[in-house]
């Protein structure tokens, strides 16, 4: 006797299922009976779900390997996710294939001072033009500050007026009738990248270390929030020598405000350079050999690696990785790795990777996908 019961994607067997589908690791359901160490009754169940909800597709049969051929699974190709990626000044949006592979991108200019209503609508600008390429089945969006996830808004953020409170996901969803997943722009970096790499296990910190430094860490594949979402927030750590410089937390010392890109900027001009402007100006003059470029670059890289060494000798992660502006130069990470393995206990750093992200400025859209993809209502029948 069955029953029916709505769950979402992220249903540990239908998560798995179309990550391997996905990946190309199982491409029927026998190989995913297998692949799960499940019943092939459960599989089924799923991967019929899956089906009638246009997500999978059946793409002919396979070889037999000793009686029925099996019926071969896809990813279905007329549907897709949106994503967005909301900062200050911009925004990227990206559409995605069902496996959440990245088919497109664009960015377009925003002003998040004006408010939600407006920096939404201007989104939606893009989102609609984008309806004409098929059925959104899902979005996901990167908000730039602490979010609630249980509201999805942000949640005390600076800079962001009229924002606090405001339900994006569930305006969104009004507007376009698909769930819509909503969380801050390291979370989201560090799930994109993580899934890249180790899918849905394994264990990983991804710092986004540009104009701020803001980071995420992944726990066997899921990210890890805290009790207040706020886990992974190494911006605020207070470093050693770092002296009495203010931060927009209130206190001083703080990581960010000796080892992000705006700190390299001020610095830089506090010392006579006034013609640098962005920390673009400052890995510009680090890579031509700027002797004081190259320091603060370096120095900044070694802040962060003694921030990072505490959390790796605490949560003995597979790797760190490395995205955001900062992340493009070799001096920096070089500083950071060297910190990191200089500091840490031997046992946390045997394994130990840390690299910058394969994922680039697109894994915040990944991670956006990711997350909505998981997010997403699909019918399936109980057992």
């Amino acid at each position: 006797m069955t029953n029916s019961a709505d769950t979402a994607v992220d249903d540990p067997h239908t998560r798995r299922i179309l990550d391997l589908v996905a990946r190309g690791e199982a491409r029927s359901r026998s190989e995913l009976a297998a692949s799960l160490g499940v019943a092939a009754s459960t599989v089924g169940l799923r991967v019929q779900s899956l089906l009638d909800a246009g997500v999978l597709r059946e793409a002919g049969d396979g070889t037999s390997r000793g009686g029925r051929r099996p019926r071969v699974l896809q990813i279905a190709a007329d549907g897709f996710v949106l994503s967005a990626d909301l900062g200050g000044g911009h925004a990227r949006i990206g559409r995605h294939s069902l496996s959440g592979a990245l088919l497109d991108s664009e960015s377009i200019a925003v002003d998040v001072t004006e408010g939600p209503q407006a920096t939404l609508d201007r989104l939606a600008v893009v989102f609609d033009r984008l309806l004409s390429s098929g059925r959104i089945h899902a979005i996901g969006i990167s908000l730039p500050g602490p979010v609630d996830i249980s509201t999805g808004s942000v949640d005390q953020p600076s800079r962001m007026p009229g924002w606090p409170g405001f339900r994006v996901g569930e305006h969104l969803s009004a507007r376009y009738g698909v769930p819509v997943a909503v969380d801050n722009d390291a979370n989201l970096a560090a799930l994109g990248e993580h899934r890249e790499r180790f899918g849905h296990t394994g264990h990983s910190i991804t710092v986004k270390a540009g104009t701020a430094i803001g980071s995420g860490i992944i726990v066997d594949g899921h990210v890890h929030r805290g009790a207040t979402s706020a886990a992974g927030d190494i911006t605020h750590t207070r470093i050693d020598g770092s002296g009495d410089i203010p931060c927009s937390c209130g206190n001083t010392g703080c990581l960010e405000t000796v080892a992000s890109g705006a700190s390299l900027v001020r610095q830089m001009r506090e010392r006579g350079n006034d013609a640098v402007r962005t920390t673009t100006d400052v890995l510009s003059l680090a890579r031509d050999a700027d002797p004081l470029a190259t320091t603060l670059v370096r120095t900044a890289g070694t802040h962060l690696g003694q921030a990072l060494s505490g959390v790796v000798n605490f949560f003995n992660p597979h790797a760190v990785f490395l995205t955001g502006s900062m992340s493009a130069s070799e001096p920096f990470i070089a500083a950071v790795r060297s910190r990191v393995y200089e500091a840490c206990h031997p046992l946390a750093t045997q394994r130990l990777r840390i690299e910058s992200a394969a994922t680039g400025a697109d894994a915040i859209l990944h991670g956006a996908a990711r997350l909505a993809l998981e997010g997403m209502d699909i019918p399936v029948a109980a057992a």
